[in-house]
């Protein structure tokens, strides 16, 4: 059995889905403006120069000690309610596309993001994907975040969930494809047998170049209707990734 692998945020979103849920989350008192403002800069930072291992451990940091104290429940409750107006219009075009080609090949389609389940999952719910793999935060008995994460999926960790996740379900991750922009997420990449770099940070598209990776440009948001509405049949999502993959390390822009 194949499968894809696609990371959340800036391959099938066009942005942080913490930092899209943040007026929200403001909103509803769980977020300062201070901190909002600072995630969008780092945000900038990463999209500029990657993220290496000390940046990352400071953003798990960061997120712990934003998260701690939230609610469970209260947080599935702010998703459900706001995930069509605050996140689906971010979604590219091109990954929906692909989406649908994995799908309609029979390949087990998976959403792949450090964010917590309680993101991930109803947001691969809405896509039609068979399924995620997400960080896992620590709950009290009382329903709330303690500020500790069970499992942090980020960096090795995605890979290590992917490997996991590929023996129960017998999938051959040599045939399998992930796609990813970010420089954490070598490692996932270098699992499966067909990696693509969509809309990478400048360290990851050396990387790219070096190893031959086909990069490919995703900057179509639409909404999630276009998944059911779409007029491009998935041949021609076809048509782009083998041409990426044929040209290698080129960049390859869907017009």
């Amino acid at each position: 059995m194949r499968a894809a692998f696609f990371d959340l945020d800036k391959t099938v979103i066009a942005k942080s889905s913490l930092i899209a849920l943040g007026p929200e989350l403001h909103a509803r008192g769980l977020l300062q403006r201070r901190t909002l403002i600072r995630a969008g800069i780092a945000q900038l930072w990463f999209q500029r120069f990657g993220a290496d291992e000390k940046r990352l451990e400071r953003a798990r940091e960061s997120v712990l000690k934003i998260t701690r104290g939230w609610d469970r429940d209260e947080m599935r409750r702010l998703v459900k309610e706001t995930i069509n107006e605050a996140i689906e219009p971010l979604i590219y075009a091109e990954a929906l596309e692909l989406i649908d080609f994995h799908l309609a090949r029979g390949e087990e389609v998976y959403l792949v993001s450090s964010a917590p389940a309680e993101i991930v999952e109803p947001f691969a719910e809405l896509l039609g994907m068979t399924g995620a793999i997400s960080s896992q935060a620590t709950i009290d008995e009382e329903g709330k975040f303690t500020g500790e994460m069970e499992f942090f999926a980020l960096g090795e960790n995605k890979a290590l969930a992917v490997r996991e996740l590929a023996e129960r379900r017998g999938i051959d991750l040599s045939d399998s494809s992930a796609y990813s922009d970010s420089e954490s997420d070598v490692p996932m990449l270098e699992t499966v047998g067909h990696p693509y770099v969509v809309n990478p940070d400048r360290v990851l598209t050396k990387f790219a170049h070096d190893h031959q990776w086909p990069i490919l440009t995703f900057n179509h948001p639409v909404t999630a209707l276009s998944h059911s509405k779409s007029h491009t049949p998935f041949f021609v999502s076809a048509a782009l990734v083998g041409l990426a993959a044929l040209l290698g390390g080129a960049r390859f822009q869907r017009r």
